[in-house]
């Protein structure tokens, strides 16, 4: 009984210490207890998904192998293919039943697509009243050495096909065997489609063929619809691929060209093995020869056959007005890649895209260096209709960007290289894990890129843009694609999530704990599938950081940060050498670590830095600034780095 009385008495002293120390800015919407709650994660760590953000020891996917034969038909506008896919059931459960991604169908005018679309139109809107969409010929199965025709629904953008006996779990296996065609979109969403040039069009062709559907220990069979500004979510595998299309064109795509020599000229195929060791940009068939017959091997049709491992999609595209040129990428470890680029005579020239298999390369040696290597044989850039979009390997630019433009969009597509290529995530539901991380490195590539040639200026100044972020108008960077008003979708998907691991970077973590514990993200999850929440284990766990306030405030929430200088008064207003005190607030509902320049009558300038658990107290803090003489201001936030929603507060000045 005494002991508990003593604890009774010592704890109501430390109650009254508590009040004491503690104070509440009286216009704050801060509440440390909201912000600082002990509850954060919706479930706790398993044997697949483990407690420190990786992968635990039975973490499991489903794999997919693609066979794909494929014909262009450059007058029609049409591809007609057949696919075989190898699919692998490494789930513990048996299927009983499987779903198939159709996106060609978001073109038909019946589609939910186009159904959903506002009458304004908009870029993901299916224009010119083009109606597209798979013409499925036939579908088997192929089990036990036996194929026969398969039980299977269309709705939409997806396929289900049932199955008779089902997959077994663990490593049981089963083919599928699909006949296809459509016409080719002119304008496909703004990822595929084609541009009539003066020498004829170009084809980018994506979403080309029926794909699985992931199934996954977090939603069972991911079958969102395709609408357009969500993107994608797709199994790892291995696909060999062939397109057949007229000799007079060239053809890139995903993964490795294995036939050079029957497709190429002589004279290209010297110079193709000429620019993988090469550091400049070599030409390989220059706007002098896009019309010449010479360059093209003289025949009907050529045959053009790929390979692309471990990857979770391949594109393509095809024209007979292509420009080429090449050039080597250096890989860590001594490894080498192939950039190049493709492109028609109108976007030629040394600010536009002549300069394209530089950025390329530039961009990818970067990445490589500070994530992980680059893990495709070959980076091509295309220029056509579409404005910017990201394939294993492979990228669709706008033919008309130029100069910072073209290197921002060619940065910006082959940095998705790593998310989500390489990172898996789910696009369709969390786009922040591709696009926002994307931008992040993005803006650390353009430091880097040519003694940052393209760098933006004052891009440390983030208080312009706090409205943006968590204004009436904004919505919550954990909101679906689909569903984020498309004015919002660059902040929601793109910018915020990206500064918010500048935050981290530069105001939380530091440099070196950020970058090491990102690698460690990256390298953890290289060809899986992490949810949002693995991400935030991993981080916090490699930088040992409960970062819950901050996920809470900055990604789940929209919350505000204002931070402000209340007051400067000395410690003894007669001998001003015993320091000051300052008094600085948290007038919102997101904390944040704060840094205050202090400036004196004399002269000096100094910085108190106070870490995020100052607001573990309330909304007010005070401490103690080793001054020597008269305070006149008082600056918190001095470098404008957070997006500080009310910058009139805060700084405080001397009367």
């Amino acid at each position: 009984m005494r002991k508990l009385q003593s604890f009774l008495v010592g704890a109501g002293l430390l109650t009254v210490a508590a009040q004491t120390q503690a104070q509440t800015a009286t216009d704050s919407k801060f509440d440390q207890h909201e912000a600082f709650a002990p509850m954060f994660y919706p479930s706790y760590g398993d044997e697949v998904r483990a407690a420190d953000g990786t992968p635990g020891p039975k973490y499991w996917q489903n794999r997919a192998d693609y066979k794909i034969d494929a014909t262009l038909d450059d007058s029609l506008h049409t591809i007609d293919g057949n696919v075989v896919i190898t699919y692998t059931n490494n789930s513990p459960q048996a299927l009983q039943f499987v779903w198939l991604q159709l996106d060609q169908n978001i073109y038909n005018q019946a589609s939910r697509g186009v159904a959903a679309t506002a009458i304004g139109g908009g870029r993901w809107a299916n224009r010119n009243a083009f109606n597209g969409g798979y013409n499925i010929e036939s579908v088997t199965v192929i089990e036990d050495g036996k194929e026969q025709k398969a039980d299977f629904l269309i709705n939409d953008t997806r396929m289900q096909i049932k199955l008779a006996k089902g997959i077994k779990s663990q490593g049981g296996i089963i083919q599928f065997k699909i006949k296809y065609g459509f016409t080719i979109p002119e304008y496909g969403t703004d990822r595929t489609g084609r541009l009539k040039t003066k020498n004829g069009w170009i084809n980018e062709v994506a979403q080309w063929y029926p794909r699985m559907c992931v199934y996954d220990n977090v939603n069972g069979w991911n079958t969102l619809p395709y609408l357009g500004q969500g993107e994608f979510y797709l199994e790892y595998g291995d696909i060999e691929y062939a397109i057949t299309a007229p000799a007079n064109h060239i053809v890139v795509g995903s993964g490795e060209l294995l036939n050079a020599k029957e497709v190429f000229t002589a004279e290209q195929l010297k110079k193709y093995n000429e620019a993988k060791e090469s550091e400049k940009t070599v030409t390989l068939r220059g706007v002098e020869d896009v019309n010449n017959a010479a360059t093209r091997p003289a025949k009907d049709k050529l045959t053009w056959r790929f390979k692309c491992i471990n990857t979770r999609d391949v594109a393509w595209a095809s024209s007979k007005a292509f420009v080429w040129d090449a050039a080597r990428i250096n890989l860590p470890g001594g490894k080498k890649s192939l950039a190049q680029s493709v492109y028609p005579v109108e976007s030629a020239g040394d600010s536009a895209w002549s300069r394209s298999t530089e950025y390329v390369k530039g961009a990818i040696e970067y990445y490589s260096q500070y994530l992980y290597p680059f893990s495709y044989p070959v980076a091509t850039n295309v220029a056509g209709i579409v404005g910017g979009m990201e394939y294993p390997g492979i990228v669709f630019c706008g033919y008309t960007a130029k100069q910072g433009g073209l290197w921002g969009v060619t940065s910006h597509e082959f940095g998705h290289n790593w998310f989500p290529m390489i990172v898996g995530s789910n696009e369709r539901k969390f786009p922040w894990m591709d696009e926002g991380f994307n931008t992040f490195i993005n803006t650390m590539a353009d430091k880097h890129f040519n003694n940052g040639e393209y760098q933006a200026k004052n891009a440390t100044n983030r208080q312009p843009y706090a409205r943006a972020f968590s204004g009436d108008n904004a919505e919550s960077i954990l909101t679906v694609p689909d569903v984020t008003s498309p004015g919002n979708l660059g902040i929601v998907a793109y910018f915020k999530p990206g500064t918010g691991l500048t935050l981290l970077r530069e105001n939380i973590l530091g440099e070196g704990r950020f970058d090491s514990a990102f690698s460690y993200y990256v390298h953890q999850w290289a060809f899986k599938h992490p949810t949002p929440w693995d991400f935030f284990h991993c981080i916090e766990n490699y930088s040992g950081e409960t970062l819950d306030w901050f996920w809470r405030g900055w990604y789940i929430n929209k919350w505000k940060i204002d931070q402000a200088v209340t007051d400067v008064a000395p410690v003894d207003a007669k001998d001003l050498s015993k320091g000051s005190i300052v008094t600085i607030a948290n007038l919102e509902q997101l904390p944040m670590p704060a840094v205050i320049e202090i400036k004196e009558a004399n002269g000096k300038v100094s910085r108190v830095k106070l870490p995020v658990e100052v607001w573990q107290h309330g909304s007010s803090w005070k401490f103690h600034v080793n001054s020597t003489d008269k305070v006149i201001k008082a600056t918190i936030d001095p470098d404008k780095t957070l997006p500080d929603y009310n910058k009139s507060n805060n700084s405080w000045y001397a009367e």
